[in-house]
C-alpha cells in the first residue's frame, strides 16, 4: 500500500515583513492551523506561497524552522523547482534529507519552447544529483504561468526510468480535460494526479485523483477535506456547488493578494497583507467587495475557527 502523502493540500501562505522578511511566527503559526482545519499536508514554497520570490537560503531556514517547532516533515510537500539545476538540487537534497514527504518540482521556466529531451535530461540530472532512494518527486504542471509544458510521452519516461521516485503531478492547467486525461492514463499505475483547480475535485477523486493542491484550501479546507472524505455520496454534489461559487468569487480578483486580505481580516493582523514585491496588497477599495461576494457565495468564514492564534 502507498504510504505516499494524499489528499487536500494547501500551497501554504508566506508571510512577510514590511521590509520583504519571511516572518517565522507569523507563517508557522499558520501552517499549524491549516493542519488543524483540514489540511493533509502543505505544500511550502509553491506558487501561492510565493516560492521564487524567496531565496534558497531562505527556503532553507523556514523549512527547518518548521520542523524544529514540531511539525511533521511527513506532512510537508517542498517546492523546489528552480531555473537553476543546482538550486534544484540543493532543496531536493534539503527536503529529502530534513524527511519531508516529497518535493514538488517545477520545470526549468525561463527558456521556452524546450524538448522533451532536454526537460528528462533537466529531470534525470537533478534525481541523479540527489541520489537518495527516499526522494518523492511530483511534477509541477502550470502551463499559464511556466509556459513549459510536461508531455504525456514525457512523464511515460520518467516514470519509466524513475519507478517510485517519479510519484505523481500537480496539475494547473487549468484545463479539466487534461486532468482527466492524467488520472486515466497514469493514477492506476500508482501515479498520483493533484489537480490544482477545486471546482474539479469531485469528479476527480470519482476516477481515482489523489486529492486536491490548491492556494484556496489556505481559507477553505475543512470543506474540501469533507468532499475528499465523503465523495461517494449524494450531498457531496452540493458541497462542491459550494466550492464552485466561491472558486468564482476568486476568479475576479489576484488570487494571493486575496488570500492574503482574508487571512489579516481572519487573525486580526494587517501584516498579513503585505506582499512579496512585485506582488501587491489587494487594494482598500476591493476588500469589502472580496468579502460581501465571499459570503454571498456561501463562503464558510474561518474568521472565528482562528482567533485562537491572535
Amino acid at each position: 500500500m502507498s504510504t505516499n502523502l494524499r489528499g487536500i493540500l494547501a500551497p501554504a501562505l508566506t508571510a512577510v515583513t514590511d521590509n520583504f522578511q519571511i516572518h517565522k511566527e507569523r507563517t508557522l503559526a499558520h501552517f499549524e492551523w491549516l493542519l488543524g482545519d483540514g489540511c493533509d499536508g502543505l505544500l511550502v514554497f509553491g506558487t501561492t506561497s510565493e516560492g521564487n520570490s524567496f531565496s534558497v537560503a531562505e527556503r532553507r531556514r523556514l523549512l527547518e524552522d518548521a520542523v524544529d517547532a514540531g511539525i511533521n516533515p511527513q506532512k510537508l510537500f517542498v517546492g523546489t523547482g528552480c531555473c537553476a539545476l543546482s538550486d534544484s538540487i540543493e532543496l531536493t537534497k534539503h527536503a529529502v534529507q530534513i524527511g519531508c514527504a516529497g518535493v514538488l518540482t517545477l520545470p526549468p521556466f525561463y527558456y521556452k519552447e524546450l524538448s522533451d529531451d532536454g526537460l528528462f535530461q533537466y529531470f534525470a540530472s537533478l534525481i541523479e544529483g540527489v541520489s537518495n532512494d527516499r526522494l518523492r518527486l511530483y511534477l509541477y504542471h502550470i502551463p499559464p504561468i511556466a509556459v513549459v509544458h510536461f508531455s504525456f510521452p514525457l512523464i511515460e519516461r520518467l516514470i519509466a526510468h524513475y519507478p517510485g521516485v517519479v510519484a505523481g503531478i500537480k496539475d494547473s492547467s487549468g484545463d479539466w480535460e487534461h486532468t482527466r486525461q492524467l488520472i486515466e492514463r497514469f493514477a492506476k499505475r500508482g501515479f498520483d494526479v493533484f489537480p490544482a483547480d477545486e471546482c474539479t475535485l469531485l469528479a476527480a477523486l470519482r476516477i481515482g485523483a489523489a486529492g486536491c493542491i490548491s492556494g484556496t484550501a489556505n481559507v477553505s479546507a475543512r470543506l474540501f477535506q469533507t468532499i475528499y472524505t465523503s465523495w461517494q455520496i449524494a450531498e457531496a454534489e452540493v458541497w462542491q456547488t459550494v466550492v464552485n461559487k466561491v472558486r468564482q468569487v476568486f476568479l475576479g480578483y489576484p488570487r494571493i493578494p486575496a488570500l492574503k486580505a482574508i487571512i489579516a481580516r481572519m487573525r486580526g493582523e494587517s501584516a498579513w497583507k503585505n506582499m512579496q514585491p512585485p506582488l501587491l496588497p489587494l487594494p482598500e477599495s476591493e476588500r469589502a467587495g472580496l468579502f460581501e461576494q465571499l459570503t454571498d457565495a456561501g463562503f464558510d468564514w474561518p474568521a472565528l475557527r482562528g482567533r485562537e492564534l491572535l
